[in-house]
């Protein structure tokens, strides 16, 4: 656990050293901003479900931009072989900066909190959507940051990376489109694997365990395919 919390520290900071999780904050900040208030203006009403659906897809394009240097810049620069040579384990290295990034993630989530402050401010809002849509929100970035992560563990370039986490995450999205064109046991299927279906629930104030349950299932999937697959490319 020493060793995790050593690699987390470590990430943590390289995040806010650069500029990437400022400019990532900056973006995601604007983008949900903007779809805020564009959803309080069409609905009339103190509802963020609108808010944590566009959410969702920007997480499309903000995972992979905070994931694809985690694995692909280390090979890139050589200093993998100096990791995995420390006294970490290959799995301690692989959590730990894969619970940066949630880390991170949770932090830029906690700031925008000043929306639904801001409508406590001016109206009297539900606050079980709220808190349970927020929670889906951090679970489903949870599980798209394991995706990007899986992607950088893939290459050592950084671009190829981020496209890898975007089509994969994109492939996982539209089977929740695709689904709904598909009947009988194949629409079930497709509807299950989905991400964005998983996160409806939660809008509407509703935690349902089995969709905690894949969330964090499909993370954990992730994470120990990178593990694997790290540990493949040490070997080759």
């Amino acid at each position: 656990m020493s060793n995790v919390a050593v690699i987390f520290r470590r990430e943590v900071s390289g995040y806010f050293v650069t500029p990437v999780a400022y400019v990532v904050f900056a973006v995601f900040l604007v983008l949900s901003g903007y779809f805020f208030t564009m959803s309080l203006f069409a609905t009339q009403t103190a509802d963020m479900s609108i808010t944590f659906g566009n959410m969702s897809v920007t997480l499309l394009f903000v995972a992979p931009v905070l994931t694809m240097k985690m694995l692909a810049e280390e090979g890139r620069q050589g200093t993998m072989e100096l990791l995995l040579t420390s006294p970490a384990s290959l799995t301690s290295i692989v959590v730990g900066k894969y619970l940066a990034a949630v880390f991170t993630f949770l932090v830029l989530l906690l700031v925008t909190a000043l929306y639904p402050i801001s409508l406590f401010w001016v109206s009297k809002p539900d606050l079980g959507p709220i808190l349970s849509g927020y929670l889906g929100i951090l679970l489903l970035g949870a599980a798209c940051l394991a995706v990007g992560m899986f992607a950088s563990s893939l290459t050592e370039s950084q671009v190829v990376a981020g496209m890898l986490g975007f089509g994969l995450l994109l492939l996982f999205w539209v089977l929740g489109w695709a689904s709904g064109n598909v009947t009988g046991v194949a629409g079930e299927v497709l509807g299950a694997l989905s991400l964005l279906n998983r996160l409806d629930g939660f809008t509407r104030g509703i935690i349902n365990g089995a969709d905690v349950l894949y969330y964090l299932s499909f993370a954990f999937a992730f994470v120990f395919l990178t593990v694997r697959v790290v540990d493949a490319r040490r070997w080759s």
